[in-house]
């Protein structure tokens, strides 16, 4: 049976990790280096590295992070934000990272995905979407029910705050159909919020698509990444303020979803 991954995420701005709620009120969370040793240590399965401004200069920056990281760490490692072209996916690679995360340019440019994953293989392809539940107006009301019944999910793109058109069903089952090899599916709404994975919005992902996806956004308690794994029926929980700030350990999580059965890397 294959294991389910713990991922923590490390939002990066100009070589810090920082992190935020909802996608604002940003705050520095420590070194990068420094926390991927220390998830390294702590028996993280994967690390996720996002350029959170993705200028010419933090890209600078992002490949040093990267070369830096990746000398120290033994875990596989995926890096996005701001990736545009094949070069930039190819540059990553060379410096370090296992994997590629690509979010809006493909949003702009699906073929984007098609020529990375001829490039490069599919599971070097990982799509990122950033997506907000359509809220009922009757109720203005939003929570991580397992309830699919009528509602519907809509696509962001840069780092949030530019809405499209793109209804999240239907994209991730095309950039699927384009090669990508991975989802990482981040709910805005519950982003930072610590109530819960957005676990309709991940079942029904994961059911229209054959390849894995991973929970994002939302975390806050133990049983959290459970539901995310089960309900959600997510291959991978991906986590970052609640591990950077020291309320919960990866070797915790991974504990506590192996005594419920859950298979997990067993951490050394």
């Amino acid at each position: 049976m294959l294991t389910r991954r713990v991922i923590p995420c490390l939002d990066v701005d100009a070589g810090r990790v920082v992190k935020g709620v909802s996608f604002v009120d940003i705050r520095d969370a420590g070194d990068p280096s420094t926390l991927a040793a220390f998830y390294n240590d702590e028996g993280a399965d994967e690390l996720v590295f996002l350029d959170i401004t993705a200028s010419s200069d933090a890209r600078n920056t992002m490949v040093e992070v990267v070369e830096k990281v990746s000398s120290e760490v033994f875990i596989p490692l995926t890096v996005g934000g701001g990736i545009r072209s094949v070069d930039n996916m190819r540059k990553m690679l060379e410096a370090g990272a296992d994997k590629v995360s690509i979010n809006s340019a493909a949003v702009i440019n699906p073929e984007l995905i098609e020529e990375c994953a001829k490039e490069f293989g599919s599971q070097c392809v990982v799509l990122a979407m950033d997506v907000k539940r359509n809220i009922d107006e009757t109720t203005k009301q939003y929570s991580s029910s397992t309830t699919v019944e009528g509602i519907s999910w809509q696509v962001y793109t840069h780092g949030g705050r530019h809405p499209t058109t793109l209804d999240a069903m239907q994209w991730a089952k095309r950039a699927t159909e384009c090669g990508a090899g991975e989802l990482l599916v981040t709910s805005m709404d519950a982003d930072g919020q610590k109530t819960g994975y957005d676990n309709s919005l991940l079942s029904s992902i994961s059911d229209s698509v054959s390849v894995p996806v991973i929970a994002s956004g939302g975390a806050g308690a133990l049983e959290h990444f459970y539901d995310a794994l089960v309900y959600g029926k997510s291959d991978a929980v991906l986590a970052a303020s609640l591990f950077h700030f020291g309320e919960l350990r990866v070797s915790e999580v991974k504990s506590y979803l192996e005594d419920r059965g859950i298979p997990v890397r067993k951490v050394e």
